[in-house]
């Protein structure tokens, strides 16, 4: 994965063209953003968004040990008490960030380098599967050792290896690699260690396969299934399930594969649009799709859709944010897939606001998995452009929607009364890019009518009918935030950062052959 300065020029001119550059002019690095929960919030969105960036960052380096480079899965809203676990995920949006930080002019060059460097060398000697290179999905933030149970309570845990979680890390390693050349052949080692074939079953789609969802090295006692997709080593036990689903934050995984060549492209084909109209079979899923069947690379597709407020789109399976538009952070799907992702990721903005706006009277919109204001986490999304009939609802109540299925299943609820609309404002910065007037709104709003915001930036979830807000931080929500702060304020640049030219050589063109049957309306 080495990248000389000439491949770097050559995907930063393929990723950052001027079809993707920012309304807002960029401010140089260097600059460095407003300070505290206080920022001022009159100047331009440039300014607002160095000021949420600051204070998001925040968050992200109280959270981490300075011994092991590590962040914690949560933080208190105070900046005080920070979870012992740690994720590859967490680890992987921490790098990110610390690089967004450098480059928004947040913290210097030589304190990125040294917080990266840290982080790393904590990366190389922590246990992993030796055979697949894989991270484990739990360890100790303190020292680093993999979780078997669990800090807080003692319950048990079964190390698990997820492909989503590995994906999310790799495409760090990426960055770090193209962002900081004396890290990239530390980078570059742990990158080209991780095989992404030991989560993907040729058998499980004919010509394409999917992904399963990850493995145990030891069974775990629900269900599993031994076998062996890699190279060497012995079997494990693989999750019964698949990441069979197109607009997934999984997705992230399969184009590493692929350009790796550890998956084949036919894979980028594999996964479902919608479930097929054949019958009753598929009634079980929230409406009635419309759609077309094509070919891409000998692998027959339904590019079926679903239909919202006067709009076509291809849903995710709880129709969150998250789901939709994480890997957009670094994927410049939209600019690849005009046919595609660049109809389908406005469509899905704007259905989340007119949703929260609209449809519910919230007041406010944003809906996608999140530290729950009532508990300890939930899934939130809009359940009309999810794919399950019983998704992620955008309320406390978790209110379905049932507009039923034509001629199999009646209507229970088509019409209903929503309750306390839960908002996250991460979903709000991941749909910066496809209407930044709406989402600074949104933010602001948040920021003035509710508790919401702290030392480290917006709480992670505000329930915007009783003002019940979760005060806390998550780290990959943080993450996220930075990540889209940065590619909004300076042209796309972590997009930048993760393509190279091989990468955008083998990916771009799948990408930008496939057609959704997407349309705003």
């Amino acid at each position: 994965m080495k990248r000389s300065s000439k491949v770097l020029a050559l995907a930063a001119a393929l990723v950052t063209g001027t079809l993707l550059m920012a309304p807002s002019a960029i401010a140089a690095p260097g600059q460095a953003g407003s300070s505290g929960g206080g920022h001022n919030e009159t100047g331009g969105a440039d300014t607002v968004l160095r000021g949420y960036a600051q204070d998001t960052w925040t968050s992200l380096a109280a959270m981490t040990d300075k011994k092991t480079g590590l962040p914690a899965d949560k933080l208190s809203g105070d900046l005080t008490v920070a979870s012992e676990n740690t994720s590859p995920t967490n680890i992987g949006g921490y790098l990110w960030s610390t690089i967004s930080a450098r480059d928004l002019g947040i913290i210097s060059k030589n304190e990125a380098y040294q917080r990266m460097k840290t982080t790393l060398k904590t990366l190389s000697v922590i246990e992993r599967h030796a055979p697949s290179g894989m991270y484990y999905n739990w360890y100790s933030r303190l020292d680093g050792h993999k979780l078997t149970t669990w800090p807080d309570s003692g319950d048990p845990v079964d190390p698990f290896l997820s492909t989503v979680d590995n994906g999310w890390l790799a495409a760090a390693f990426r960055v770090v690699a193209a962002a900081e050349p004396r890290l990239a052949s530390s980078a570059d080692a742990l990158y080209d260690s991780m095989d992404f074939g030991y989560f993907h079953d040729l058998a499980a789609r004919p010509e394409a396969g999917l992904n399963r969802g990850g493995f145990w090295v030891v069974p775990p006692a629900g269900c599993n299934i031994p076998g062996n997709y890699g190279d060497d080593g012995p079997d494990v036990y693989y999750t019964c399930h698949w990441y069979d689903t197109t607009v997934s934050e999984a997705r992230i995984a399969t184009y590493l594969g692929i350009s790796n060549g550890q998956i084949p492209p036919e894979a980028y084909y594999g996964t479902v649009r919608t479930m097929p109209d054949e019958g009753c079979d598929y009634s079980w899923q929230e409406q009635k799709p419309t759609g077309v069947t094509r070919e891409y690379l000998g692998v027959s597709v339904y590019e079926g859709v679903y239909s919202y407020r006067g709009m076509s789109l291809v849903p995710a399976w709880g129709g969150s944010m998250f789901e939709a538009l994480m890997p957009d952070l670094f994927v410049p799907e939209a600019q690849w897939g005009p046919r595609s992702w660049g109809v389908n990721h406005p469509a899905s903005v704007r259905a989340q606001v007119e949703h929260g706006l609209d449809e519910t009277r919230y007041g406010y919109w944003g809906f996608s998995p999140a530290s729950d204001p009532f508990g300890e986490y939930a899934e939130y999304g809009v359940e009309g452009i999810g794919m399950s009939s019983d998704g992620y609802a955008s309320d406390r109540q978790r209110t379905d929607v049932d507009g039923g299925y034509d001629g199999c299943r009646e209507a229970t609820n088509p019409t209903p009364t929503f309750g306390d609309g839960v908002v996250t404002p991460h979903a709000s910065f991941l749909a910066l890019a496809y209407d930044q007037t709406a989402a600074l709104k949104n933010l602001a709003n948040l920021k003035t009518d509710f508790d919401s915001y702290g030392p480290g930036g917006f709480y992670d979830a505000v329930a915007t009918q009783s003002g019940t807000v979760a005060d806390r931080y998550l780290s990959l929500d943080q993450s996220m935030t930075m990540a889209a702060i940065t590619n909004e304020l300076l042209h796309d640049r972590v997009k930048g950062y993760f393509v190279d030219r091989h990468f955008a050589a083998t990916v771009k063109p799948l990408v930008a052959a496939q057609i959704f049957g997407s349309r705003l309306g």
